[in-house]
């Protein structure tokens, strides 16, 4: 094993291919590696692969996709860097982790794109490709030594794989094979069920020849050979047996699965990362259980579509990213006005305006609660979990029947593409929704028949006899006739005001993690549920008294929340979305601008919430949560 291996020979190569490290075989409660690639090399359909057959061998799983910002990146380029993050555990994995102790790079470029983000753990074991290493083109070489030079700033330990050569025993092509060999390697490391492995490469090209699928099994083979007699290590990390069936699958899949179980025929979108992959799901099932994918002309196409099949009777959902966001503004509020049902997932990336594609963000709270022109109640929610992305649209979907609002759900690339286990949903056809009612109405009845006490009315629904009447999006009485009345307009604001805050009566308080009162309490919300709490079990460890609280209803409010942060002595609100530094120049307590939830809850409760947000792009670490606990809790 090497720590900084450079260019000189042919028989460099030789030097790192039989390896001694002295490792052995080593047993871990959990372990985390990478794989990483140019675009189109298939490291994330290797790395995913090895996650959910770790997950089906019983493991628990979280993987993180790392996806270039442009769609053909030039090649061996920091920037074309493509890939996954994969975290196995003994038991249950909430979260991606700390920094990785193992990564197979097929160049040195793309592994320096994960050195310069702090990825890779001080003493990482690092596989690489050793052919750019003795590469004919002085310009590569130059390039691999540049990069040696770089990272030997690290104590990084170095085997040199021959990843290409290998592969071009099998196939012509290397680029279409190379994912299979590393795969191979990773299973033999971590000892993964080669069975499982194989029946993962037959789904993943199960529309391709047999031949295809036949040449890949045979890569995967070749690749555990080569770690089987080259590698003397091997790092286990026992499976514990499920007590029930489980389910594998990324938060954009569970949102399908649960739009399907929820009985939600339409989806209606405009292609955006990182929510397209939901409506490419829905596109391969839809059809079989009678539903319908609507790819409109543009974004605001999407949501009138959504929005007139909600208005036809059975609610719609669409689905977008930051940028479509803007642009849904205007029919956002043609939905609260006319007090249509609608559903949007909104997968939230870095910003803004196009910002960062397939980065991990939690930047649109405040666009979601106040992005429309007026005043425009609405409820938000936001999923913690890939389990909660399919159970959520079943509760987004009688929320939004019931109250004729919009619901807004939350999610964000970290849970959109990630992939873990959870137990298998048991469907109820309570969950589906029911035909359009079409009985008919009530000829003293009106389309807006508010209750004065909270606010609801009985939906009318086209083709009810008796149930006529002119939607409009101006402001209207309880007959949906335009009226420009001051009494009138205050009725209908506080009639769409009081059902939400009816409805935030029927929630339950939400739970600390950790314990019940002490020195520091977290509030998050979203995909960084896992890595806050894991951080919070850390410090409890060190004697630290430390708790969380995580809020899945943005709008309403939970109740309680109040009473549970009186009973600490410091409130931190921790976000992936941008606060400035309290210490950076020109910045004061009365000009620094906070994290998103930490103004909503400085604003609507009235709460000293102190506010800690970094925007790196990536899913927040454990670690360095600790260490934000560490240095906030309140010196005795």
């Amino acid at each position: 094993m090497s720590t900084s291996p450079s260019a000189s020979s042919e028989g460099a190569q030789e030097e790192y291919v039989k390896v001694i490290t002295g490792l052995g075989d080593q047993t871990f409660t959990d372990h985390s590696c990478e794989v990483v690639s140019d675009a189109g090399e298939g490291a994330q359909k290797c790395g995913q692969g090895f996650g959910s057959l770790s997950a089906k061998m019983g493991n628990g799983a979280w993987t993180v996709e790392i996806i270039p910002a442009e769609i053909e990146p030039p090649p061996r380029t920091p920037g074309s860097t493509s890939g996954v993050g994969i975290r196995i555990g003994q038991n249950k994995v909430t979260n991606a982790g700390d920094s990785v102790k193992l990564v197979i790079a097929f160049n040195e470029q793309v592994l320096l794109s994960r050195h310069r983000v702090n990825s890779l753990a001080d003493d990482c074991i690092i596989l690489i490709d050793s052919k750019w290493s003795v590469h004919k083109n002085p310009k590569v070489v130059a390039e691999w030594d540049a990069a040696m030079e770089e990272m030997s700033t690290k104590g990084y330990q170095w085997i040199m794989v021959p990843l290409e050569d290998e592969t071009l025993k099998i196939v012509e092509n290397p680029k279409r094979g190379k994912n299979m060999f590393a795969l191979g390697v990773l299973c033999h490391i971590y000892d993964r069920d080669v069975e499982i492995a194989k029946d993962q490469i037959a789904m993943a090209f199960r529309k391709k020849p047999q031949a295809v699928t036949d040449a890949n099994h045979q890569l995967l083979e070749a690749g555990i050979a080569w770690a089987a007699e080259n590698l003397d290590f091997r790092f286990l990390v026992p499976a514990t047996p499920p007590t029930s069936e489980l389910v594998v699958m990324n938060g954009n899949e569970a949102f399908g699965m649960g739009a399907l179980a929820a009985g939600i025929d339409v989806c209606a979108m405009y292609p955006i990362t990182p929510a397209s992959s939901l409506s490419h799901y829905l596109a391969e099932v839809y059809d079989n259980f009678g539903g319908v994918v609507h790819q409109a002309e543009d974004e605001i196409g999407a949501i009138g579509v959504a929005l007139g099949a909600s208005y036809a009777g059975k609610t719609a959902m669409t689905i977008t990213s930051g940028p479509g966001l803007a642009l849904k503004a205007e029919f956002i509020g043609l939905a609260l006005m006319a007090e249509i049902p609608l559903v949007v997932i909104n997968v939230q990336r870095g910003g803004p305006s196009t910002g960062l594609p397939t980065k991990v963000e939690q930047s649109d709270l405040l666009c979601v609660l106040y992005g429309q022109p007026g005043d425009g109640p609405k409820v938000v929610i936001a999923p913690s979990t890939i389990e909660e992305c399919f159970h959520i649209m079943t509760t987004a979907r009688q929320i939004a029947e019931t109250l004729r609002t919009t619901v807004f759900i939350l999610s964000d690339a970290n849970l959109a593409t990630g992939v873990t286990p959870f137990e298998r949903p048991k469907l109820e056809a309570s969950w589906m929704a029911g035909p359009p009612d079409q009985t008919p109405v009530d000829p003293d009845s009106r389309p807006y028949e508010w209750d004065l006490d909270t606010g609801l009315s009985k939906r009318f629904i086209p083709g009810q006899r008796g149930g006529e009447h002119t939607v409009t999006g101006l402001n209207h009485d309880e007959n949906s006739t335009v009226n420009y009345e001051p009494q009138k307009n205050e009725l209908a604001h506080a009639m769409r005001s009081r059902k939400i805050a009816v409805f935030g009566e029927t929630l339950n308080a939400p739970i600390p993690h950790g314990g019940d009162e002490g020195d520091i309490l977290i509030i998050g919300w979203g995909s960084t549920r896992g890595s806050i709490e894991e951080a919070v079990d850390r410090a409890r460890a060190k004697g630290l008294k430390a708790s969380s609280l995580h809020l899945t209803f943005l709008s309403p409010l939970q109740p309680g929340i109040s009473a549970v942060c009186e009973r600490f002595k410091k409130i931190l609100a921790v976000e992936i979305n941008y606060s400035d530094d309290p210490d950076a120049p020109h910045i004061t307590k009365d000009n620094r601008r906070r994290g998103q939830l930490a103004m909503l809850l400085r604003g609507q409760l009235l709460i000293d919430c102190g506010s800690w947000g970094k925007v790196p792009g990536a899913p927040l670490q454990p670690e360095l949560l600790l260490k934000v606990i560490e240095s906030n809790i309140p010196k005795a």
